[in-house]
């Protein structure tokens, strides 16, 4: 099954999603990680298209969605295009899936507009947040940011000579995948150039911001969420902090542990992951 492209507008920006499906289903939202694409979540929008009209974003410098002008990428802004797709869509409230970055973005968004989201999964979607570590000084922050955009600016795409040479890359990343499931990532994820092959995200995607999202307020959206949420980690991640976070922000939550999974949880145990979601969906 291929899903239909189309566009929407945020901030000025032209920006792409997939859309599986009959829309006189009940609307779900898969929302990708840092420098992944929409076309990433293709076997789980197939597995739950017979229910739901399923619809995957591009994020901004992601897949076919426009670039930001001067690299502006933080997750206020994925928030802000979020709540434009969903505008577009205009069939709220909708359940909504997010997967790492993507994951941080559905609870920005569904803690800011609490009647727009039914449901809520987050696959590795909690990390990143500073959890233990002592907050740095605004100067510090604001220097270390400066210099990051800096080198950015000479940085240049990395060139692949073939399929098979970003495959090979895209493998190194994550060894749980197939080789074929790394084919299908890897051609849904470049551009061809008349040098070869490079990655469709913007390198300004890596910059991040200097305004650190701090816990409080963290905590004061994700307290603002009262849908069902499922929140699932991968056991042998490098993102994983199932043991050590406080999730007393939620309400209506369960917290799952995937064996045999890191990171992309989706990707590495799918028939074990759609089994989790599906039990969630169903109640």
């Amino acid at each position: 099954m291929h899903p239909h492209s189309r566009f929407y507008s945020s901030q000025r920006l032209e920006m792409h999603y997939a859309v599986w499906g009959d829309e006189s289903k009940p609307p779900l939202i898969l929302v990708h990680g840092t420098r992944d694409h929409a076309r990433s979540w293709d076997r789980v929008a197939e597995a739950l298209v017979d229910r739901y009209c399923v619809y995957a974003p591009d994020l901004r410098g992601h897949g076919d969605s426009a670039w930001a002008l001067g690299g502006n990428y933080s997750i206020i802004d994925y928030a802000l295009d979020l709540h434009a797709l969903g505008e577009a869509i205009g069939r709220g409230p909708y359940t909504v899936v997010g997967h790492s970055l993507g994951g941080g973005v559905t609870l920005q968004y569904a803690g800011t507009f609490p009647e727009k989201v039914s449901r809520v999964i987050t696959i590795e979607g909690l990390g990143g947040l500073g959890w233990g570590r002592e907050r740095r000084p605004a100067h510090m922050r604001m220097r270390d940011w400066v210099e990051s955009m800096h080198r950015l600016e000479g940085r240049s795409l990395h060139v692949y000579s073939s399929l098979e040479e970003a495959t090979e890359r895209m493998v190194s990343a994550n060894r749980h995948l197939t080789p074929e499931l790394a084919r299908h990532l890897t051609e849904h994820g470049v551009r061809r150039t008349d040098e070869g092959y490079t990655w469709k995200f913007d390198n300004y995607t890596r910059a991040g911001s200097p305004y650190e999202f701090n816990m409080e307020d963290a905590r004061d959206l994700w307290n603002q969420i009262r849908c069902p949420m499922l929140i699932l980690w991968g056991k042998e991640s490098w993102g994983n902090r199932s043991g050590v976070l406080d999730l007393s922000s939620f309400h209506d939550y369960r917290s799952v542990e995937v064996a045999n999974a890191g990171h992309w949880v989706h990707h590495d145990q799918f028939d074990v992951f759609m089994e989790h979601v599906n039990a969630f969906l169903n109640e």
